[in-house]
């Protein structure tokens, strides 16, 4: 998995306490993406961007994804999620894949998630650190670094670093409030923290935070076509009769919406200082989560005995949910110091995130009819344990960092470091009802030939030089060693140079290499994915079952990265920043489409159906469609962008202020290169008279096009004594995807250009009490609906169609959200 501890240590090398709350953004001083002590953001070599726990709050997100998303234009939150997707939602940056961006905490790398996602989407193959396991309340300050860093932090730190530092203050605290709801209903929020300093000695500090979240089930699909429409071959008349006397006809689907969870976190960071200039430090995280979502609607005569309609569970038809019961921990300890003139740090980090797949208010049709007999009713579980996923990672560093002088304008910063690290992923089995036969609906339990565990190791050498020849000129090259148990050793490079012309004025500039090895779930994951009308096999690449099919094991992604900037100041107290940048990706890993062995109940192709047999998946016979969909080395891409952000504070004198800031992201991925599809599936059908390949339209789509064109953000902040007014207009620019609508032609789906607005009002009462009112996305906006065309396709096909919104809208399906915030500093 995607688990590195590289680089420096945020305690040791560059402690910075929290910033100040009247410190503006440009002044703190960073940790990140630099070997240097005592940088701030606007003499950074690399663009830097600082999000304070202030910040955080006024985007009223009670998640970190999202209020990163408001607040960071190349940073981008998944909104929608697909089967168990939708209980882990992922983030990424500059237009790449989750996987390609590193989380660090306070320097050190975090763990990642053992929930892959699998289906089809801009965030397909997301493996990465989970961000809700880190109490908001906890949090320092955040540094994102939108640039390619793997010789410095990890060889798979391509799109760049979010860098999370824990609170270290060792007094006061806080004590805050949130809730709200969607305008439309549904997505009920409400949580709490505390977050408390202190000083158990003279020479100590803990700071510790507890926090509790709740979000609720959202809906926002359709009626289910398959009950009420006559149009759909699912429909018939003796079918209605009864459904229509369900409680909620016709609107029995829950699928398109956002999941329930509960959420508990603890955080704490820690250090005491030694005599001889030496600190232990601790920190570390812990964390539970219960969540589930609806899947489609199982209708009412799904599961039947031998006895007759009289035997039939169920009476009303089920909504099946996915559920995870997650626990995620993390704990760092290490010793910082100095050793002959060496600033040393060493540390060791384990991390590990255990969940238990389970599927509620479900049944097995296959269990149920097999056991039952004309004179007794069958048996099935209503409640499944469908496997469990379990990620670990053990990672031990040493880093030293000197300062040489050698006649430059400031010391030559010289850092070199050792790491090594064990990785571990492993599938557990589902109980016996959850895998008989075609298994737990909506979900089906993990065969034997899907679980196991799979383990690696790795060690890496670094070295990095920064020196400042002259008072204008700051140069900064960083090399990297390692070497894989499973993919041999890599050296990646890079050169990162700023040159200020004057105090106004100044261009920097990178160039890098990376190499990202595929996560172990990338390589090892298996499962079935079923829908109401089909059934598809995740076929594992690094399976048996896949090379029957020519498909080859993965292999690492290599990068090159390159970017040109400027930092200005065109007018007193005005801060410009601009960088465009090009990040060129080979043997890039992406999802597959699907690739049909049946479709529509005519075989397609027999190769593929050998495959899932051979793989020793038995599918629900009543499904009309089956295949695979898999990862694989299929692509080499291009992606082209630019980052701005522009700050500017208007001084209202007795008015009050306003700070200015306008910030955004232009991004686009081209794919430069499609592998040959295996002659495996060129087998030729009147469905696919030139065969099947693995990247069909709608994936490179999903690629190129699903994400906008361009976020912009401009937000201003006005404050007047003790009130203070926060209000953001967010534009997206369009997107769209090829959508397989079940029969017919691939469609156009588009999510049009919007803006989006968020505000806040809060007054500071007495004694530390703050009280903010806000809402996100305050005029209700919802994008683009699928089309008359896909919707009348859908239908033909016997879908249950409720989808109405496109998933990869950048902001949701939900429409507005109004909140609540009541808060107390002490």
């Amino acid at each position: 998995m995607l688990s590195i501890t590289f680089g420096y240590s945020a305690q040791a090398f560059a402690a910075a306490p929290d910033a100040p709350a009247d410190q503006t953004e440009v002044d703190v001083v960073i940790v990140t993406g630099t070997r240097q002590t005592g940088l701030r953001v606007i003499d950074s070599p690399a663009p830097v961007q600082v999000v304070d726990t202030s910040t955080l709050e006024r985007t009223g997100a009670v998640d970190l994804r999202l209020g990163l998303a408001n607040l960071v234009p190349s940073f981008n939150a998944q909104a929608f999620g697909g089967d168990t997707a939708n209980l882990t939602l992922s983030a990424r940056l500059r237009g790449l894949s989750p996987n390609q961006a590193l989380v660090l905490v306070n320097g050190k790398r975090r763990h990642t998630t053992g929930n892959l996602a699998v289906l089809s989407g801009v965030y397909q193959g997301a493996a990465a650190a989970d961000l809700g396991f880190i109490p908001m309340a906890g949090i320092g300050r955040i540094e994102v670094l939108t640039d390619g860093a793997a010789a410095q932090y990890g060889t798979d730190a391509i799109a760049g670093v979010v860098n999370i530092i824990l609170k270290k203050n060792p007094s006061g605290g806080s004590i805050s409030a949130t809730g709200g709801e969607y305008f439309d209903g549904g997505g009920k929020t409400a949580g709490g923290s505390v977050n408390i300093g202190m000083a158990p000695t003279e020479t100590s500090y803990l700071n510790i935070t507890v926090e509790s979240k709740y979000h609720g089930f959202s809906n926002r699909g359709l009626p289910d076509q398959r009950v009420f429409n006559p149009a759909s071959p699912s429909y018939s008349a003796a079918n209605n009769a009864v459904e229509s006397l369900i409680p909620g006809y016709p609107n029995l689907n829950l699928i398109s919406g956002d999941a329930e969870y509960r959420l508990n976190n603890l955080a704490f960071n820690a250090g005491v200082e030694l005599p001889a200039d030496f600190e232990v430090y601790s920190f570390g995280t812990l964390g539970h989560k219960d969540a589930s979502a609806y899947e489609n609607y199982r209708r009412y005569n799904r599961i039947q005995g031998k006895m007759g309609a009289a035997d039939r569970p169920f009476p009303l038809g089920f909504s099946p949910r996915e559920r995870i019961i997650e626990d995620d921990y993390a704990l760092t300890l290490g010793v910082s110091g100095k050793i002959a003139g060496w600033d040393m740090d060493l540390s060791s980090t384990y991390g590990k995130d255990d969940i238990e797949v389970r599927v509620e208010d479900s049944a097995n049709a296959s269990l149920y009819t097999d056991t039952s007999t004309t004179t007794t009713k069958g048996f099935t579980p209503t409640s499944f344990h469908a496997g469990s996923w379990r990620t670990t990672q053990w990672t031990n560093n040493l880093d030293l960092r000197r300062g040489f002088d050698v006649g430059f304008s400031a010391p030559l910063d010289v850092a070199v470091g050792y790491e090594q690290r064990r990785d571990t992923y492993r599938i557990g089995q589902g109980d016996a009802a959850s895998t008989y036969k075609e298994g737990s609906q909506s979900y089906p339990g993990f065969q034997k030939t899907d679980a196991g565990g799979h383990s690696r190791t790795s060690w890496a050498l670094y070295g990095d030089v920064a020196a400042t020849p002259v008072e204008a000129w700051k140069i900064d090259a960083a090399v990297r060693y390692e070497k894989f148990s499973d993919f041999g050793d890599t050296t990646v490079a890079k050169l990162t140079s700023r040159y200020d012309f004057s105090e106004m004025f100044a261009i920097r500039g990178t160039v890098s290499t990376g190499f990202r090895a595929p996560t172990l779930a990338e390589s090892f994951y298996s499962a079935t994915n079923v829908s109401p009308t089909s059934a598809f096999v995740q076929l594992a690449p690094n399976s048996p079952a896949a090379r029957l099919l020519g498909i080859d094991a993965l292999k690492p992604e290599k990068s090159k990265n390159y970017s040109l900037g400027i930092v200005a100041h065109p007018i007193e107290k005005m801060t410009a920043t601009i960088d465009v940048y090009q990040i060129n990706l080979k043997d890039r890993i992406f999802g597959s489409s699907s690739v049909y062995g049946l479709r529509n109940g005519v075989v397609v192709n027999s190769n593929v159906n050998a495959a899932i047999a051979a793989n020793g998946n038995v599918l629900d016979s009543t499904v009309a469609s089956t295949g695979i969909n898999i990862f694989s080395n299929g692509l080499d891409t291009r992606t082209r962008g630019l980052d701005f952000v522009v700050s500017y504070p208007t001084d209202l004198g007795d008015y009050g202020r306003i700070d200015w800031t306008l910030s955004g992201n232009v991004n686009k991925t081209k794919i430069t290169k499609v592998k040959a599809a295996p002659t495996a599936l060129a087998t030729t059908s009147t469905a696919f008279p030139s065969g099947q390949v693995l990247f069909a339209g709608n994936a490179a789509s999903l690629l190129e096009k699903a994400a906008p064109k361009y976020k912009v953000g401009l937000n201003g902040l006005y404050t007047f004594g003790k009130l203070s007014l926060s209000l953001t207009e967010t534009f997206y620019g369009k997107a769209s995807a090829l959508s397989d609508p079940g029969t017919g032609p691939l469609l156009n789906t588009v999510a049009s250009a919007a803006a989006i607005t968020d505000v806040e009002l809060s007054y500071k009462f007495p004694k530390g009490v703050t009280a903010a009112i806000g809402a996100n996305n305050a005029f209700n906006k919802y994008p683009d609906k699928f089309t008359s065309a896909f919707q009348t396709a859908c239908i033909a096909s016997g879908g249950g169609c409720v989808t109405q919104y496109p998933s990869f809208s950048p902001y949701g399906i939900n429409g507005g959200y109004y909140y609540g915030r009541l808060s107390y500093a002490f």
